[in-house]
C-alpha cells in the first residue's frame, strides 16, 4: 500500500488503495504528507473508502463478522 505514504506497507484495501497503489511513486515522506489532507477529511467523515486501514502481520486470520460478535469471543 504505497499510495498513501510513498513506501510498501500492509494495509487493507479500499476504493483509493485500489485506485493509487499500482502508479504511487517511491517517495517516503513526501506521499505521506501529500495523503495527509485525504486521510483527515475522510477520518472526519467516516468515509473507510478514503483512509488508510493500516493490517499487522495477522491481518490474514481475521474473520467476517459484526463487531459485537468478534468482541464477545474475545474474552
Amino acid at each position: 500500500m504505497r499510495g498513501w505514504t510513498g513506501r510498501p506497507a500492509r494495509g487493507l484495501r479500499n476504493a483509493f488503495s485500489d485506485a493509487y497503489d499500482a502508479a504511487a511513486p517511491l517517495g517516503y515522506p513526501a506521499i505521506h504528507h501529500l495523503t495527509r489532507p485525504i486521510r483527515r477529511a475522510a477520518a472526519a467523515a467516516v468515509d473507510p473508502e478514503r483512509v488508510n486501514l493500516w493490517a499487522g502481520r495477522g491481518f490474514r486470520a481475521a474473520r467476517r463478522a459484526p463487531a459485537a460478535e468478534i468482541l464477545q469471543n474475545l474474552g
